[in-house]
């Protein structure tokens, strides 16, 4: 790097003291005692219980006394790395060393005042001694900061001081369903095992759900781009009283239980068996960046995505997940009769899929329900026997802009806990979308739709690469064990007792599936045929509220910013779109011919009924 740069060696090894200085944890044992006695006290005014599975626990226990670990949680709230540490303290288990990125987070509350934790010497220097060592944003580019992080990472995995802990999507998820994996520190990991440094890596997949989530407002206003609320709801000399007052109702409310599922320990020396070649790196100091072969890649993306994917399997879902489908498919309101009826048809269904629910089975059906309805009462409200979504109080009367605002706000929260439930049910619908809108019932014809709906939405759902004809089979394997399609070598027909199931599933994909098509049309518009990306969130989602206005559009949930870059992703990844560099910032050109094909196609996925 000296070389490189010309910069006098000395001076580069003092730079690299200092990155080492601004990254590094902290980890005390006397400050995690303090810290989870009152931890202790916190959750337990938080949730009426914090669930863990033991046997995943034991299983934990005996990975690291064998080989280095890494514990790979999914991230759904700023509390996920807190109870984590929280449980493996309670359990006697070594405390994880923490990836945190230096951004602005916010400190949970009704309120938020965003602050970045690198700034705040006092939260700052909690985390690390919590064990968090802090990583800066987009480093790529930077070779130092990028050779100082990584040899810092190899050396606690190689040497086992404690297990690493880091959340693959990279960043909380908005939307409470999974993100498609970050790959900078999956490499980072795995690079001793490659070198030969140590025998194996055990990766570890901890799934983490909640009953109700406490960034639930502010998860929807970050997704409408509403500007964030300025008071703070921690103890400090700039808190106001009010924020005080707001963390006091926070610590008084009621946010279910939480879940925590450890899943079976993974093996990176048996995944790698027969796909890479470790030899190759014998030859190479181990001092030296290792140079990433097509083979690394795709083996490294591949591990990424199957840890998401066993992330998404071991997830405990509550009943109001399941509810959300139906109320959110009724967004004028649903009858407590028919809302009872199709969530315990949905219960069943997804146990088909081999869906983990949480549901009690010693209680009554409908009184567990009721008690969900109440729980997210700032979501939704029965009234006089109709379930209808709540929306957000506000003084006086409003534009259409704003009550737009009001109700995709309450959409878009009862939406994340939907997505959390997302998982269970993407495979079987998109073959029963695919079954709909296929020309013929041949396999072949319904396979290429599948594959078209796959490649298009893979930034919202988790699909190992290459793995196209298995998600189809599984997909068509989960469809025939709820009799919904009876499938030969070569046709695959739906079953007329069934066919509410095809129509249900396919359903369940229409908002996504509308975001993606109404973008795509206002992206064939003529001043949409260049745009930075600095202004195509807030651009789609001013006509979109146009549109909805005009009620050419019906999802509330196409103002999603989200599902908006999302689509913009998949649009560039399929050519449609091309991006340059321009004076600092990314331009994008659309081709408006392969833009208008995309959208005509969607618009035969779209069900104008819904």
């Amino acid at each position: 790097i000296s070389v490189e740069s010309g910069e006098p060696l000395e001076c580069v090894k003092e730079e690299a003291a200092g990155l080492l200085e601004e990254m590094a944890q902290n980890l005390q044992l006397s400050f995690i005692r303090l810290l989870g006695f009152s931890l202790s006290k916190i959750f337990k005014r938080l949730f009426r219980s914090i669930r863990v599975n033991e046997d995943g626990l034991a299983r934990l226990r005996q990975a690291i006394q064998e080989q280095p670990v890494i514990l790979m949680p999914n991230h759904r709230s700023y509390t996920d790395f807190l109870v984590l540490s929280y449980i493996m303290f309670t359990y006697d288990l070594p405390i994880p060393v923490i990836a945190a990125g230096i951004g602005k987070i916010p400190i949970i509350g009704a309120s938020v005042f965003f602050h970045t934790l690198m700034d705040m010497s006092v939260i700052g220097e909690m985390f690390r001694r919590s064990g968090a060592f802090f990583i800066r944003r987009a480093i790529r580019s930077d070779k130092l900061y990028w050779a100082v992080l990584s040899e810092y990472v190899r050396t606690i995995v190689r040497t086992g001081f404690a297990p690493v802990e880091f959340y693959v999507e990279g960043w909380r998820s908005r939307t409470l369903k999974s993100l498609k994996p970050k790959l900078g520190m999956m490499q980072m990991v795995l690079e001793p095992f490659f070198k030969g440094e140590v025998d194996d890596v055990t990766l570890v997949p901890v799934s983490i759900s909640y009953d109700r989530v406490l960034e639930e407002t502010l998860l929807a206003h970050e997704l409408l781009g509403v500007p964030k609320p300025k008071e703070s709801i921690l103890v400090w000399p700039t808190c106001s009283v009010t924020g005080l007052l707001k963390a006091r109702k926070v610590l008084e409310d009621d946010y279910g239980c939480m879940h925590m599922c450890f899943g079976k320990p993974v093996s990176v020396r048996a995944l790698a068996e027969g796909r890479v070649n470790r030899g190759e790196f014998n030859l190479v100091p181990r001092h030296l960046p290792m140079n990433e072969s097509a083979e690394l890649q795709e083996f490294v993306t591949g591990v990424a995505h199957l840890l998401v994917r066993l992330q998404e399997k071991r997830m405990v879902l509550s009943p109001w997940s399941l509810m959300t489908f139906v109320i959110l498919q009724s967004p004028q309101g649903v009858d407590w009769d028919q809302l009872s009826h199709k969530t315990l048809w949905l219960r069943s269904l997804a146990l088909r899929f081999e869906a983990h629910l949480d549901w009690p089975a010693q209680r009554a059906d409908a009184e567990v329900m009721s008690e969900s309805i109440a729980l997210h009462r700032s979501i939704v409200q029965n009234e006089n026997g109709c379930v209808q979504l709540v929306e957000e109080a506000g003084p006086g009367p409003v534009t259409q802009e704003e009550a737009i605002f009001k109700r995709a706000s309450a959409v878009l929260m009862c939406a994340s806990y939907r997505n959390q439930a997302l998982h269970v049910f993407t495979r079987p619908a998109l073959v029963a979308l695919a079954i709909t809108t296929s020309t013929d019932s041949r396999k072949e014809n319904v396979f290429r739709r599948f594959c078209f709906l796959q490649e298009l939405l893979a930034n919202e759902f988790i699909f190992i690469p290459g793995h196209a004809e298995q998600d189809f089979e599984e997909g068509c394997i989960g469809l025939q064990q709820c009799g919904a399609v009876t499938i030969t070598d070569e046709t695959l027909r739906v079953t007329e007792e069934e066919q509410d199931t095809i129509v249900f599933l396919a359903a369940v994909l229409q908002p996504f599936i509308e975001t993606y098509e109404v973008v795509c049309r206002i992206l064939c518009e003529e001043r949409f045929q260049t745009f930075t990306e600095k202004s195509f969130v807030s651009s789609v989602r001013d006509v979109i509220i146009k549109l909805l206005i005009s009620g050419e559009v019906r999802s509330y949930e196409c103002l999603s910013s989200d599902t908006q870059k999302n689509v913009l992703s998949a649009l560039l990844r399929m050519g449609a779109v091309s991006k340059s560099k321009v004076a600092d910032q990314n331009e994008y050109q659309v081709n408006q011919n392969a833009v208008k094909r995309i959208q005509e196609t969607l618009g035969n996925h779209l069900d104008r009924r819904i």
